[in-house]
């Protein structure tokens, strides 16, 4: 009988080297391709995580049922109703939920059990993990609006826009509010020593904008150093941007300014975004508080 002796499968050193060289200097995923995979992860951990569905996305809600419900009455110096205006602040609220604060909670968790570490270690490119971040915000801001504004109409009677223009108005103030409270969230997430003090330290600038930027009651209304104050954040900038969409140009009329000034919530808009940017890479951090 004869015996055959089984040949080992070579390992890289035993291979032919052309062929080890090639599988060594095979290109890495590039950052696109990355970045979807990282954005898929994202929205499944979001979608997974009912508590953080919940708050994220229900809050905003919940106070736009409960105010909707309380608000009556017209502006004064105005024919446009209280409830229509809250209904336009809560919308740059439910903005600044899901993307300021959902962020920046979440990047705290994630540094403090060492999971921004640990994807810091891989090969992917550090870019792709903002850009997950960054397709999160904009998916559940998008589904939040969605909901917030299907609420509005049909329990509290919110005008649709009636124009193209304004269409196209809500449109650049939604996502160039997204994107600044976005990277805004992510360069204050470095501020935030763990994640058990995450919601103490993000909460309740989140509630004091609010109140500061028009979005509980009318922004014209508010004694003035509250609106000097709330003028250097982007809350403010949104709310108005949505109050031009959805309410008459009389309201302007009790504007500070006395216009939209959409030329100006742009601008501002705009700088938040690069501001937040550079201090997002000047300040974010790679590794928790402690070596894990």
């Amino acid at each position: 009988m004869t015996f055959t002796t089984p040949v080992p499968a070579r390992t890289e050193q035993q291979q032919p080297p052309a062929r080890a060289a090639a599988r060594r200097s095979a290109p890495m995923p590039g950052i696109w391709r990355a970045g979807a995979a990282r954005s898929k992860v994202e929205l499944k951990e979001f979608f997974r995580n009912k508590q953080s569905l919940v708050f994220t996305l229900m809050f905003p809600v919940i106070l736009l049922v409960v105010f909707g419900s309380i608000f009556s009455g017209k502006v004064a110096g105005t024919q446009t109703d209280l409830k229509q205006v809250f209904m336009a602040g809560i919308i740059a609220a439910g903005v600044m939920s899901t993307s300021f604060s959902g962020l920046a909670i979440s990047i705290a968790i994630e540094r403090d059990n060492g999971t921004v570490r640990r994807l810091a270690m891989t090969p992917m490119p550090k870019a792709a993990y903002f850009i997950g971040k960054l397709v999160r915000v904009i998916v559940t801001t998008a589904l939040e609006a969605v909901l917030l504004l299907g609420i509005a109409l049909t329990l509290f009677g919110l005008p649709l826009p009636d124009t193209t223009e304004r269409w196209l108005t809500l449109g650049w103030d939604l996502m160039l509010g997204t994107v600044a409270c976005a990277l805004a969230g992510a360069a204050y997430s470095a501020a935030i020593p763990n994640s058990r003090s995450a919601s103490a330290i993000v909460t309740p600038v989140f509630m004091v904008l609010q109140f500061i930027s028009g979005v509980f009651f009318p922004f014209g209304q508010l004694p003035h150093w509250m609106q000097t104050v709330a003028a250097f954040f982007p809350v403010k900038w949104m709310a108005q941007g949505f109050r031009s969409v959805f309410l008459p140009d009389s309201f302007t009329v009790v504007e500070p300014a006395h216009s939209w000034e959409l030329g100006h919530i742009a601008l501002v808009l705009a700088l938040w975004s690069l501001g937040g940017l550079l201090l997002t890479a000047l300040t974010f951090r790679w590794r928790g508080p402690r070596v894990r």
